[in-house]
This record gives C-alpha cells, sequence and structure tokens, in this order.
C-alpha cells in the first residue's frame, strides 16, 4: 500500500507541477513528509536527511563557475566563432549549429542556458539560410542535451552523482562519459535524418552570409583559459587512473578531486580577476533545477525506506524479458520527460532502480543507466517539456509559434522517441 502511495505521490507530483507550473521538488518534498513522517514512521531528521548534499552542491558550484562565463559573454562568442567556422560548408549548417550548442553546454552552460540563447538565434539562421526550422530546433536540441552530458558539464555531474548514490562510485566516471559518447552519436544520426530527408532542406544556406565575430577581450580571454584548465584538471586523473590503475600517486590525487570543490577554487580565481560581477553569477545559479532535483531525491529517499523500488525491480526483473527491459525504460523516460525534467524527475526515479535490476535480469547497469538518458532525451523537444517550450518561446510571431507547435508535437517528438527506441535496442546488443 505505501508503494502504491509512493509511485502515486511521484505521479502526483510531476503532474501538479506541469498543471500550475509550480517547481515540482515543493510537492515532492511535501509527499516525502506525508509518506515518510506519517505512512512509514521516520523521523523528520531522517526525511530530511534525504535531502541530496552532494548533489546540490555539485550543480551550485559548477553553474557557479561557468556564469561568469555567461556574464562576460565568452559562451556567446565561443557560439559565433563555432558558426563562423562553417561559412565554407553551408549545406552542414545544421552540424554547425549542433556543435555550436554542444560546445557551449559541454563548457558549462547547461541545457536551459544554451537552448536560451541558441534558440532565437537559429530561428533567425533557418530563415536567412532557408533552412526548415524544425530541423534547427531538432539541432541545438540535441546539441544543448548531448553537450551537457559531457562528465564535466551540468547533466553529466548529475549523471555520475546518481550512479555514486545507485551504489556505483568506482564506475560513474566511465559510465557517464560512455552516456556522453551515446547521446552523440544518437543525436548526430538523428539530425542527419532531419537535414536530408525533408525537400526543403536541399538549399540551405545558398545566399546566406557569415560574418566573422569580434575578437575575444581580454577577460574573455582569461575565461575561456580558465575553463580549459578546470576541464583539463577533472578529467586528466580520472582518465590517467583508469589507463594506470596501479600508480599509487595518481590514485592519491584523482581520489582527492572533486568536480564541486575545484570549481569553487575556479570561481574565486574568477572573481580575482574580476571577469564578471559576483552578484550577477550568482543571481544566474539554477535554483529551481537545485530545488527540483533534491526534491525529488527526497521522495526517492523516502521510496528506498520503504523497498518500492526494490519491488518495481523485482516485477520488471522478472516480468518482462530480458531484452525488452532496456526498451522498457527508454520509453518510460521518454513518456516522463515529454512532460517533465529529465534531470529533475526522470532521472533521479529511475537510476535508483538500476542496480537492483541489473542483478535480477543480467543486464549491465551501463545499458539501463544509457537507455534511460537516450529514452527521456528524446522527447525533450516536446512543446510541453524544456527544450520545446523555449524553442516555442523564440518564436518572433504568433503565427511562426503556431505553426511550430503542432510539428513538435506531432513530428519531432514522435520522431526522435522512435529513433531512440531503435537504437537503444541496438545499443543493448553492443554494450
Amino acid at each position: 500500500m505505501l508503494s502504491v502511495l509512493i509511485i502515486g505521490g511521484i505521479a502526483a507530483s510531476v503532474a501538479i507541477g506541469y498543471k500550475t507550473s509550480y517547481n515540482t521538488g515543493f510537492f515532492a518534498i511535501v509527499f516525502a513528509y506525508l509518506i515518510g513522517c506519517f505512512g512509514l514512521g521516520m523521523s523528520t531528521k531522517e526525511v530530511i536527511g534525504g535531502w541530496p548534499i552532494s548533489t546540490m552542491f555539485v550543480i551550485f558550484s559548477v553553474s557557479l563557475f561557468y556564469n561568469f562565463a555567461l556574464v562576460n559573454g565568452t559562451l556567446e562568442k565561443t557560439a559565433r566563432y563555432l558558426l563562423y567556422a562553417c561559412r565554407k560548408f553551408p549545406g552542414l549548417l545544421p552540424f554547425a549549429l549542433y556543435l555550436a550548442s554542444a560546445g557551449i553546454a559541454a563548457l558549462g552552460a547547461g541545457f536551459f542556458t544554451v537552448m536560451a540563447f541558441m534558440a532565437p538565434v537559429t530561428l533567425l539562421i533557418c530563415k536567412e539560410a532557408k533552412m526548415d526550422k524544425l530541423t534547427g530546433a531538432v539541432a541545438i536540441n540535441c546539441g544543448a542535451l548531448s553537450g551537457a552530458n559531457f562528465m564535466t558539464s551540468g547533466s553529466g555531474i548529475i549523471f555520475r552523482g546518481l550512479i555514486e548514490e545507485a551504489g556505483l562510485p568506482d564506475q560513474s566516471f566511465s559510465y557517464s562519459a560512455i552516456i556522453f559518447a551515446a547521446s552523440v552519436i544518437f543525436s548526430l544520426l538523428l539530425i542527419a535524418a532531419f537535414r536530408y530527408l525533408p525537400k526543403s532542406n536541399r538549399a540551405i544556406g545558398k545566399e546566406m552570409t557569415f560574418e566573422k565575430p569580434e575578437a575575444f577581450t581580454h577577460q574573455q580571454k582569461i575565461n575561456l583559459y580558465l575553463m580549459i584548465a578546470m576541464i583539463i584538471t577533472v578529467l586528466v586523473f580520472p582518465i590517467l587512473h583508469i589507463i594506470l590503475p596501479d600508480v599509487s600517486w595518481i590514485g592519491f590525487v584523482n581520489s582527492k578531486l572533486d568536480v564541486g570543490l575545484v570549481a569553487v577554487l575556479f570561481s574565486v580565481i574568477a572573481l580575482f580577476f574580476h571577469l564578471a560581477p559576483q552578484k550577477e553569477v550568482i543571481a544566474k545559479v539554477p535554483w529551481n533545477t537545485i530545488i527540483m532535483i533534491c526534491g525529488v531525491g527526497m521522495l526517492i529517499n523516502v521510496a528506498i525506506k520503504a523497498g518500492t523500488l526494490d519491488m518495481l525491480a523485482a516485477w520488471a526483473g522478472s516480468s518482462l524479458p530480458s531484452w525488452f527491459v532496456p526498451i522498457a525504460f527508454s520509453v518510460i523516460g521518454a513518456i516522463m520527460s515529454f512532460f517533465s525534467s529529465t534531470l529533475g524527475v526522470v532521472c533521479p526515479a529511475l537510476y535508483p532502480l538500476v542496480p537492483t535490476l541489473a542483478e535480477a535480469s543480467g543486464i549491465s547497469p551501463l545499458v539501463l543507466f544509457t537507455c534511460i538518458v537516450i529514452g527521456a532525451q528524446s522527447s525533450a523537444i516536446s512543446p510541453f517539456s524544456s527544450g520545446g517550450s523555449l524553442v516555442l518561446g523564440s518564436c518572433s510571431t504568433e503565427e511562426e509559434r503556431n505553426e511550430m507547435f503542432p510539428r513538435l508535437l506531432f513530428l519531432a517528438v514522435p520522431a526522435s522517441v522512435g529513433a531512440s527506441t531503435v537504437f537503444n535496442l541496438i545499443l543493448s546488443f553492443l554494450l
């Protein structure tokens, strides 16, 4: 009975959050309190203890550092240079938009920031380049998603944290790297389909002029060097430790590296270089995302205490054919993400199921983690989800918005979800 209440609480949190446009995390916290304290008999301290402090700290600290580049224009200028690099190959413009979005997201801007910046620019570029706007929307959505999946960027860091919380700390880096690689491959295949199948894209870029962006300012150059230095710092030692696991000093340094603490260190350096006003940088920390992820995390912790996750994993492991389990999780992730956030709802809800389900079904946890992400992110272009809503919000006229809405809902979403299901089926046999 309690498990049914918890599952209902998760569903109700998502539904109420969608209906009211209020943060899903608030409702998840309320359900965690009511079910945990009055249903399970947990103490209030136990319920509050379910707040994932380490996940919150990492999101806060990493976004804090990359907000310097957002505020002083380093990320925007980087995007324009990436687009300018495509001037000799206008037919590859969708892939240039993808690389621009993925590059900025991988540098740490995060999905929402990239979409908010790239969507208005992309719709204008599509008009000038005679490119189908849906193709441009899919390109930047895929870029923002897969780029953010990079191991040191926002989504990648969250995936690593959730994998560690699921009981696989030693595999978190390598698993997140494979998730990133899989999302890039899937994105490029999907963009290629949207680029080459529609007849409307045959004249892309024929009359477009590419203007060279202004040079980076002194501040922006320093910020760019700091971002590169941070990426190298948090990537080198985990990679070296995988290659040279028996070298003790590499293992020691790697054990002392934490991406959140490193980000704070680089943020302090950025402050002393006066790269952006502190007030503006702090104001851009994604508090809504933090509340959503941590609030759902509290409810998931109650579910763990009640044995709900073990029950669901046992049911899936015994009731579904092994080959179908990854596909089921892919489709479930896509359905959940249609209305809600992959990072705030889908992954925190499904990732804790993976270890038990993997053991029960004999499937590699890596396959399930990857299928959840690819499936969930495939429906992010939905007009009811974050990606699609940002595209609609960037339309310049109501007429353009009315035209884009059904194309996102009835063309982009089914094509993307269908492609992700096939991709995940193939992936489950390869990994």
